[in-house]
């Protein structure tokens, strides 16, 4: 009988959360943030006085529609695995001129510097909306990153001796009332992913998926996470495959 009222209890919780989450969406201002960004991509900017309407997300110079569906992948210019952001950042240093000063260094306590990159990051991840994640893992550099970002979803460090899989790999764990997706879990995993960047309802700003990663490393009281680095795209590459198929809702909306 307990265990039946708690179980109960456990769906209320969630069916509340569901509405929360409901009435958030359909007030969001992400729109708002879309429509920055879009202005920022084709905006004459940086030291060169150009846009990034011929940067290249994969699918060819100026395709941004369903560009962000691939991502992250290996790129052959750069020889390197990037996410959406992380592309943007070398988007915007090749074409534009800006140089790595411009770029955070550390997304939670970098805010000013990780404006413009999350506006953008909306503005392209919008433009593959309601198309299903398709992250390629096919190149060589693709798995390798693959591999170290299960080595770091299960790496336990800081001072609390906690990991990524502490709160992301089993079901039924929460915080502050809401539930944490176990995103080893297929289910869980497209449903949270492709709605990221989101906006965020505390803040009332913008947070990007490198932005996201990194205060769970923060709240981990792990090292901070380096912003665009190697370590934050692998997570990435290995939380992807796990979301692959999962239909692209982004920018999404958090409490």
């Amino acid at each position: 009988m307990i265990a039946a009222a708690a179980g109960a209890a456990d769906q209320e919780i969630d069916t509340a959360v569901q509405r929360y989450r409901e009435s958030l969406q359909d007030s969001s201002p992400a729109e708002l943030w879309v429509l920055r960004g879009e202005g920022l991509f084709r905006e004459k900017r940086g030291p060169r006085k150009a846009s990034l309407e011929t940067c290249d997300f994969g699918l060819g110079a100026g395709i941004v529609k369903g560009a962000y569906a691939r991502l992250p992948r290996y790129f052959a210019d750069t020889g390197r695995v990037e996410d959406l952001e992380s592309r943007l950042m070398t988007c915007m240093g090749r074409l534009q001129g800006f140089s790595a000063e411009a770029f955070p260094r550390h997304a939670p306590s970098d805010p000013d510097r990780m404006a413009d990159l999350a506006r953008l990051a909306a503005y392209v991840a919008s433009e593959s909306a309601g198309l299903k994640l398709e992250a390629p893992l096919s190149h060589p550099k693709e798995i390798e990153a693959y591999r170290v970002g299960e080595l770091l979803f299960h790496r336990r460090a800081g001072s609390h001796d906690f990991s990524c899989a502490t709160c992301h790999a089993t079901q039924g764990k929460r915080i502050r009332l809401q539930r944490l997706a176990q995103l080893t879990d297929p289910k869980d995993a497209q449903r949270a992913l492709p709605t990221w960047p989101a906006y965020s309802v505390g803040p009332g700003d913008m947070l990007t998926m490198q932005h996201w990663i990194a205060l769970c490393y923060y709240q981990s009281r792990h090292p901070q996470l380096r912003y665009g680095s190697d370590a934050a795209i692998a997570l990435q590459v290995f939380l992807a495959q796990h979301a692959n198929g999962g239909v692209i809702a982004a920018p999404g909306t958090r409490r």
